[in-house]
């Protein structure tokens, strides 16, 4: 956590993907279709409190949330939604904090919440 914080003295931005050196940053994997997918994370960001969904495009896969943290920045997310297959779905998260400074790792944080809620609704289908 003490890395993550230094990391974020200068950047104010995080992203998980299947490249991430971080294991706890890695995409994550479902079995469930993307449409399925698309309706539970839907309803997981509208109950989260402190997360206000602001748009989607399913389109592209893409839903768009803010978040305030407790210093007050703002918090923009992209959740971005793929199908692997009829049957299996994978989201990554890119999260960049409004302004100059960096984030203290809040970003990093912030997906980490993200993912510790989805996995808890949706263990099992996790892949």
């Amino acid at each position: 956590m003490l890395k993550r914080t230094l990391i974020g003295i200068v950047r104010s931005h995080e992203q998980s993907g299947d490249k991430a050196r971080d294991p706890a940053l890695k995409t994550k994997y479902y079995k469930l279709s993307k449409d399925k997918l698309w309706e539970e994370v839907v309803i997981i960001m509208n109950k989260l409190p402190g997360y206000k969904l602001l748009h989607e495009a399913k389109n592209v896969g893409e839903i768009v949330v803010e978040k305030k943290t407790m210093t007050g920045r703002v918090q923009d997310i992209t959740l971005t939604l793929f199908s692997i297959s009829p049957a299996k779905s994978a989201i990554d998260i890119y999260s960049a904090s409004r302004g100059s400074l960096g984030d203290l790792g809040s970003n990093y944080r912030t997906i980490l919440d993200i993912y510790r809620q989805l996995d808890r609704r949706l263990a099992a289908y996790k892949d």
